[in-house]
C-alpha cells in the first residue's frame, strides 16, 4: 500500500503540471501514466510531434515559394526514415526531460493503468508486471481524449488512419482523403499534401473550421484550396470499402463530379471523445455528462469531493494549454487557497500555413448572443513586415466594446499568428482598451503592429490604411 496526499491518473499536460506544482507546494504525489516518461497523447501522438512536422512542411513550401524572390533550390527530396526520425527525436527529448522532472521534484511515478477502487483508493496494473494499491487523501483525474469514431464507418484496414496514425508518417500515399475539416483534419493534411500526396478534404458542414469567424478563415482557405486537390463543403462520406489499391469512398453532396473514388489512404480526423470509461468509475458518486465529459465545478471538483477532474475529459475546448491550467487550478484549490477556473480568454491555434489563432469574444459568438461589438479589422497587405517578408495574407481583427473601448476578443490569420495571440490573451485577461493597444509602442517593423494598427483602426486613425471611423456593430 502506497499512502499519499494526491494521486494524479494520467500524464499529460494537465496531469503533470498538476503533479509537478502539487510537489513544488510541498505534497507527496504519485502520478500514474502508461507511458514511460509522462507527456500524454498531447507530446506523444499529438501536439509535438505535428508541430515538428508542420515545420518541416513550411521549411518545403518555403523552399518552393523562394522561386518568386529569386532563389531557386530545386524540389525537395524527402527522406521519409529520417524526416520520421527528426519527429521521434523531438517527441524523445521532451519526453526524457519531463521524466527527468519527475526525479527531481521526488513524485513518485507509477507507469501503469489505474482502477478506482472508491473515493481514496487506486488499483494501479504495472507495465512491468504486478500492482500496486494507491490510498489517496485527494485524486486528479487527468485521462485526456482519443481519437472519435464514426461506427456506420468504421472499417478495419491499415489504409484507413486516425490521427496517430497519420503521424507515425508510415508512407506518402499518392492520393489521401481527409475526412474533416476541423483544424486536425487541416493540419494533417496540409502536412501530406506538401510531402507531395494528392489530397481531398471532406467537410460536412458549410465551412472549414466550423465555430472560428468567417473573415478569419476565409484566408485560410484560399491558400488550401491552393494546395490540395479538392475541397468539398457540405459533403459526408456515407460508405467506405475495400478496393484494389486502397478504400473506395462513397461521397454525398452538391455538384459532386464523381461520387464513388478510390483513394490509397483515408484519415479520419472527425473530432476526440474523452476517456472517461475509467474502471471503477461507478464505485464513485462522479457523474457525466450527456457527451460522455466528467461534470466538475468551477474548482474542477467532481461530484465525489475528494475528487477532481482537468483536461479533455470535462469538456471543450480540448487544449494543452487548458488542461495545465486546470490542474494548476485544482492542486490549489486542494492545498486550500481560494481560486477557480473561470479564464476570461482561453487561446485556440490552427498551426497551419497560414496559421489561424483567436480567443475571448468571437464574432460568431457576438452574433448568437446578440451582443453589440464593435469590429477593428487590419489588413498585413498595409503590414510593412508583411509585404518585406512576402505574407500579406494575413488580417488582424480586434472585438471590442463600442462603448467603453474594451477588448473583448482577438483573431489572427497569418504567418506566426500563433505567436502573436498571446498579447490578445494579455489584453483580454487584463481588462485593456483600444486606447491602452494603440498607446502601446510595438517595434517596427513587425507582425505585432497590426495589434497596435488595428487599435487605431478603431479610432479611424491607423497610419498605414486610410479608414475614418465608421465600424461594424
Amino acid at each position: 500500500m502506497i499512502s499519499t496526499q494526491l494521486a494524479v491518473v494520467g500524464g499529460g499536460p494537465g496531469g503533470y503540471a498538476a503533479a509537478f506544482l502539487a510537489a513544488d507546494l510541498g505534497l507527496q504525489v504519485v502520478l500514474v501514466d502508461p507511458e514511460v516518461n509522462p507527456g500524454g497523447v498531447c507530446v506523444y501522438r499529438g501536439c509535438i510531434p505535428s508541430k515538428a512536422l508542420l515545420h518541416v512542411a513550411k521549411v518545403v513550401s518555403e523552399s518552393r515559394h523562394a522561386k518568386a524572390w529569386g532563389v531557386e533550390f530545386g524540389e525537395p527530396t524527402i527522406d521519409l526514415d529520417k524526416l520520421r526520425g527528426f519527429k521521434d527525436g523531438v517527441v524523445g527529448r521532451l519526453t526524457a526531460g519531463t521524466g527527468q522532472l519527475v526525479k527531481h521534484r521526488k513524485v513518485r511515478y507509477l507507469q501503469g493503468r489505474a482502477e478506482i477502487l472508491d473515493a481514496h483508493q487506486l488499483q494501479v496494473t504495472l507495465a512491468e508486471g504486478g500492482g500496486e494499491r494507491v490510498q489517496f487523501d485527494h485524486a486528479i483525474l487527468a485521462t485526456g481524449s482519443r481519437p472519435a469514431r464514426v461506427e456506420s464507418l468504421a472499417l478495419e484496414n491499415d489504409c484507413v488512419w486516425d490521427s496517430t496514425r497519420a503521424l507515425d508518417l508510415p508512407l506518402i500515399p499518392k492520393t489521401l482523403l481527409v475526412v474533416g475539416g476541423g483544424y486536425i483534419g487541416l493540419e494533417l493534411g496540409s502536412v501530406y499534401a506538401t510531402l507531395g500526396s494528392e489530397v481531398t478534404i471532406v467537410e460536412m458542414t458549410s465551412g472549414l473550421l466550423p465555430g472560428a469567424d468567417r473573415d478569419l478563415v476565409n484566408v485560410l482557405a484560399r491558400r488550401i484550396g491552393e494546395s490540395v486537390k479538392a475541397v468539398l463543403l457540405n459533403t459526408k462520406v456515407v460508405r467506405m470499402t475495400e478496393a484494389p489499391g486502397g478504400i473506395r469512398v462513397a461521397l454525398e453532396g452538391p455538384d459532386l463530379a464523381q461520387p464513388e473514388q478510390v483513394f490509397e489512404r483515408v484519415l479520419v480526423s472527425i473530432g476526440r471523445r474523452p476517456n472517461s470509461d475509467i474502471p471503477g468509475l461507478d464505485r464513485t458518486a462522479i457523474q457525466l455528462d450527456a457527451r460522455g465529459f466528467i461534470v466538475v465545478d468551477e474548482q474542477r471538483r467532481t461530484h465525489e469531493p475528494s475528487i477532481f477532474a482537468i483536461g479533455d475529459v470535462v469538456g471543450e475546448p480540448m487544449l494543452a494549454h487548458k488542461a495545465s491550467h486546470e490542474g494548476r487550478i485544482a492542486v490549489e484549490v486542494v492545498v486550500g487557497h481560494n481560486v477557480a477556473f473561470e479564464p476570461r480568454a482561453i487561446p485556440a491555434v490552427v498551426f497551419t500555413d497560414p496559421e489561424l489563432a483567436w480567443c475571448g469574444l468571437t464574432e460568431a459568438q457576438a452574433a448568437s448572443e446578440h451582443r453589440a461589438v464593435a469590429i477593428a479589422r487590419f489588413p498585413w497587405s498595409a503590414s510593412g513586415r508583411a509585404i518585406s517578408i512576402d505574407r500579406t495574407d494575413g488580417l488582424t481583427k480586434l472585438l471590442l466594446d463600442p462603448d467603453s473601448g474594451r477588448v473583448l476578443g482577438v483573431g489572427l490569420v497569418g504567418a506566426g499568428a500563433g505567436e502573436l495571440i498571446a498579447e490578445g490573451v494579455l489584453a483580454v485577461e487584463m481588462g485593456a482598451t483600444a486606447t491602452d493597444l494603440k498607446l502601446s509602442i510595438h517595434p517596427h517593423p513587425t507582425l505585432t503592429e497590426t495589434v497596435m494598427e488595428s487599435a487605431e483602426v478603431f479610432f479611424g486613425q491607423a497610419t498605414h490604411v486610410y479608414r475614418p471611423r465608421k465600424l461594424k456593430t
